[in-house]
C-alpha cells in the first residue's frame, strides 16, 4: 500500500535559517511557500496551524521527494530520538566525509561522523547532523539504494530522503502494523547498537535495541527501532502537529476503507497532492502517515 517517500512534514522554529542552510549546505530549492490554509490544517486534525508559515524544498535535480518544513513554536523538553514516533529522515548523498568538512561552522551540528555501517567493499558510509530547526538527518552513500533509484554519477552531492527511521515500544506492533495491515515486506528485527539513541537518551553505548526494516518501494525503506520503556510518547500541544518529523507521506497505489483513518481520504489543492486523494493513519508509535494516491 504504501510505496515511495512523497513529503516528509517537519516543525521548526526558525523558517529563514532552515532556508538558507538547506540551500548552502545541501543545494536545495524552494518549490513552494505560504501559510497553511484553514483547509489543510483541518485536514492534518491541527487547527491550530493555519496561518503559519511553510516552505517546501527538493534536490536541486528536482527528485520527487519534498521536504516541508512548517514554522511552530517550540514544545518544551522535545529533543530528536527521546520520544517515540518519526525520529530521522537520511538522505542519500554521495560523499558523507566532504559534507561534513563543510558543516564546520554551519548551522548543522555534526553528531556522527562519518563511517562504513559494516567492514565490506562499497558498504553504505553514513553520518548523522542535527540541522539548524533540530532537524535530525542521517547522511548516507548507499549505491544500491541510488541504483534502484536509477541514478548515476550525476546525482547532486545531497539527493533525496530515502529511508525514515522509527521509533516505538514495541516491535511486535510496528511489524504487525506494517507488515500485516500495510502489507509491507518487513525483515526479522536483529539487535543493533543504535549510538544516537543511546547517546540522546543518556544509555550505556553498548546497549543493542531491536531494529528491523520495512520495505516500501525499490530504494525506499523505512527503518523501526525498538525503543526502551523509559522512552515515552511524544508530547504534542492541543491543535498543534508534532514537534520534529511530525508527518511522513507516501505514494500509494490505492487507498482503501478497511483502515481506521484519522483523517479520511480527500482531494487536497495544495502542493505537492496537486487535486490528488491524501489521507492520515496514525500509527503504533503515534506516527501520522500521509496515504497519497498516485495520479
Amino acid at each position: 500500500m504504501l510505496k515511495e517517500i512523497a513529503i516528509i512534514t517537519i516543525t521548526v522554529t526558525n523558517l529563514s535559517q532552515v532556508e538558507t542552510s538547506w540551500k548552502e549546505q545541501f543545494e536545495y530549492r524552494v518549490r513552494d511557500s505560504g501559510t497553511v490554509s484553514t483547509e489543510l490544517a483541518e485536514y492534518w486534525g491541527a487547527e491550530a496551524m493555519a496561518g503559519h508559515d511553510y516552505l517546501i524544498m527538493s534536490p536541486k535535480n528536482e527528485a520527487p521527494v519534498y521536504i516541508r518544513f512548517v514554522a511552530d513554536d517550540a514544545v518544551a523538553d522535545y529533543v530528536p530520538m527521546t520520544s517515540q514516533g518519526w525520529n530521522a529522515t537520511e538522505l542519500l548523498v554521495t560523499d558523507p566525509d566532504a559534507i561534513a568538512m563543510n558543516m564546520e561552522g554551519s548551522l548543522f551540528d555534526v553528531v556522527g561522523s562519518p563511517k562504513d555501517l559494516w567492514p565490506a567493499p562499497d558498504a553504505p558510509r553514513a553520518m548523522q547532523a542535527i540541522g539548524p530547526g533540530g532537524e535530525l538527518l542521517y547522511l548516507t552513500r548507499n549505491n544500491q539504494a541510488a541504483g534502484a533509484l536509477g541514478l548515476d554519477d550525476s546525482m547532486p552531492q545531497t539527493e533525496r530522503a530515502f529511508i525514515m527511521v522509527l521509533g516505538g515500544a514495541s516491535m511486535g506492533d510496528m511489524t504487525e502494523f506494517y507488515g500485516g495491515q500495510l502489507e509491507l515486506q518487513v525483515d526479522p528485527p536483529m539487535p543493533f547498537k543504535i549510538s544516537m539513541i543511546s547517546r540522546a537518551n543518556e544509555l550505556d553505548p553498548e546497549t543493542t535495541y531491536p531494529l528491523t526494516i520495512a520495505y516500501t518501494a525499490p530504494g525506499y525503506l523505512i527503518e523501526m527501532d525498538e525503543l526502551p520503556e523509559t522512552i515515552g510518547p511524544r508530547e504534542v500541544a492541543a491543535g498543534h502537529l508534532p514537534p520534529g518529523i511530525a508527518m511522513v507521506g507516501f505514494n500509494s497505489d490505492r487507498i482503501t476503507a478497511d483502515i481506521e483513518w484519522v483523517a479520511e481520504p480527500r482531494a487536497i489543492e495544495d502542493f505537492p497532492y496537486k487535486g490528488r486523494k491524501a489521507g492520515i493513519l496514525k500509527g503504533p508509535a503515534g506516527e501520522l502517515i500521509e496515504v497519497i494516491l498516485q495520479e
